[in-house]
């Protein structure tokens, strides 16, 4: 028999939670593990409905990650006709920085200064253009992976010289204007079906590293995390980045520059885990919320 929903991840701890939730309402499920062979003729898919939960920070977890395989076979159930949430076109843009900023920078939202390279030797120009200290930051990273700030030309050309420049596992570099985040914190709104869900005020000490589930953090984190309510326009931003994204569940992350009080949009993140201990922080557990929109999906794909 096959079931309602299937859900595809690959790290072993994340959605324990997701599974609780949707056994504590009896919704059946079934989970693929991006691993194996398939053949690109099929024409039928493990589920009418199924969520794709495979983050982009696989490659820290695999040298030979699913990321890329996951996308083409993600490809073939849509071709055969299942409904994919966060799907190719949500896939398109999560596994690149570049396109996301593209994106932002065509809804009217402020971004950080940025230039992108694809070879080592662009790097110094491209930084000359952007101005110090600036970050390289690989294009495909996940939980803070592949990002060097550089304080001056120096240390940037010493880095080319000896091949020590973070690498992307699309071989794409973003240089990037180094953004000093005012009271030292992000904000990272959570969205679910294109609207707003919920949104948190991520405090990390300089880190790079913010992803808010336990999982993420490494022992002794310093990260804190509150609730907090964005204004309107934070909000609206938000949902039309959900939108423009083809995203069903995801997050987007913000800064308010400390230099001019321009709040710059810098991530968009379709595998965005929902905070540690949601109780304690927000006062309720999104996953309730989110096994009601997965019901009301499973109806509407019946």
């Amino acid at each position: 028999m096959v079931a309602d929903l299937a859900i595809l991840y690959e790290h072993p701890a994340w959605f324990m939670p997701l599974f609780a939730a949707l056994d504590a309402r009896g919704v059946g499920y079934a989970t693929l593990q991006p691993h194996g062979a398939f053949d690109p003729a099929e024409t039928v898919a493990p589920a009418p409905l199924i969520l794709n939960r495979i983050a982009m920070s696989a490659f820290l977890r695999d040298a030979e990650h699913p990321i890329f395989w996951s996308s083409a076979r993600i490809a073939q159930w849509e071709g055969a006709g299942a409904r994919v949430l966060n799907g190719t076109a949500a896939l398109a843009v999560d596994t690149s920085k570049a396109r996301q900023l593209s994106l932002l920078a065509r809804l009217g939202l402020a971004i950080p200064k940025t230039r992108v390279v694809h070879r080592a030797a662009d790097v110094e120009a491209a930084a000359e253009s952007v101005g110090y200290p600036l970050v390289v930051k690989a294009n495909i990273g996940g939980a803070g992976a592949g990002i060097v700030r550089f304080d001056d030309r120096d240390a940037l050309r010493a880095a080319v010289a000896d091949g020590t420049l973070p690498t992307s596992i699309d071989g794409v570099l973003l240089v990037q204007d180094y953004v000093p985040a005012r009271n030292g914190t992000v904000t990272r709104m959570e969205t679910l079906d294109r609207s707003f869900l919920y949104a948190i005020e991520v405090e990390g000490g300089g880190a790079f590293d913010l992803c808010p589930a336990d999982a993420c953090q490494v022992p002794g984190s310093t990260i804190t995390m509150t609730a907090v309510e964005p204004d309107r326009a934070l909000r609206d931003a938000a949902e039309a980045i959900a939108r423009a994204a083809s995203l069903d569940l995801g997050g987007v992350e913000v800064m308010v520059d400390d230099r001019d009080g321009v709040a710059r949009f810098y991530d968009i993140n379709a595998l965005s885990n929902f905070v540690a201990r949601p109780l304690d922080v927000l006062g309720w557990d999104p996953h309730a919320r989110l096994v009601d929109r997965l019901i009301a999906w499973i109806e509407e794909t019946r």
